[in-house]
């Protein structure tokens, strides 16, 4: 048993631990804001892993079923009044009142346990009115599109520019398709979803705005509280500005 101590941004932290996975890694321990520690047996490709991730710090472990321990991590959670997410691999029963929606870290692009999905969650709870139409743009595992529909959206459309994370949106969410907002038609939607980097907020702006229709909103997520003013710029019409640490969701429009 190894491990491999690899430099992370929060941004790209969802991406790099879907990669890890896919590289068959027994286990990942996020250190901080700007570090995880990813696990692997003896027999993984550790010239093939250093020379993918050159920066990472090696060390040698004493034997551990570390997959175990991280799926230990992953518990049921609730989130706001009417979300249960639980790991795919445990049965704990659904409180009343509750959509259960599954996550597996494996699929990584959003497990659901990170302070800015819940955020969404919980904006969609306040924001999206029975009949709506919902585009959720950078929809990773598509568990924000889910959660639209089981909260009554009549239409829910979504994209990504990975196409891996598409094939597994579409496990929850036929209507996800490769690409960017900028191949939307305008006006496509009540709600727009966007739980991403603030560059990719910023850049995509105009587009995003352009798919909402009169009277629409835009939740917007994925950047800190540091980044609120250059990011809130790029937005016109912030009506409210939610935290959750040092996360923040913007409600525009």
């Amino acid at each position: 048993m190894f491990s491999l101590e690899i430099n992370s941004t929060p941004e790209d932290r969802d991406i790099l631990i879907a990669d890890l996975w896919e590289l068959g890694c027994s286990g990942i321990s996020e250190l901080d804001e700007s570090h995880v520690r990813v696990f692997f047996e003896d027999s993984a490709d550790r010239n093939l892993l250093l020379r993918r991730y050159p920066a990472a710090r090696f060390r040698a472990e004493e034997p551990r079923d570390w997959e175990q321990a991280a799926r230990d991590l992953l518990q049921p959670a609730l989130v706001g009044s009417h979300f249960y997410l639980v790991p795919e691999w445990r049965d704990d029963p659904t409180p009343p009142g509750r959509f259960r929606i599954t996550v597996n870290p494996g699929m990584a692009f959003g497990t659901g346990v990170h302070e800015t999905t819940q955020l969404c969650l919980e904006a969609l709870e306040t924001y999206l009115k029975p009949g709506m139409t919902v585009l959720d743009v950078g929809t990773g595992s598509g568990i924000l599109a889910e959660a639209a529909g089981l909260l009554g959206a009549a239409k829910v459309f979504a994209c990504d520019t990975d196409p891996t994370a598409v094939a597994i949106a579409r496990s929850r969410v036929p209507a996800i398709f490769t690409g960017s907002v900028s191949s939307v038609r305008s006006a496509v939607a009540d709600l727009v979803l966007a739980n991403i980097s603030p560059e990719a907020i910023i850049e995509l702006a105009p587009d995003l705005f352009r798919a909402l229709r009169p009277g629409g909103r835009l939740l917007a997520s994925g950047f800190e509280a540091q980044e609120r003013e250059q990011v809130t710029a790029a937005l016109p019409y912030v009506q409210k500005v939610r935290q959750k640490g040092n996360w923040l969701l913007a409600v525009a429009g």
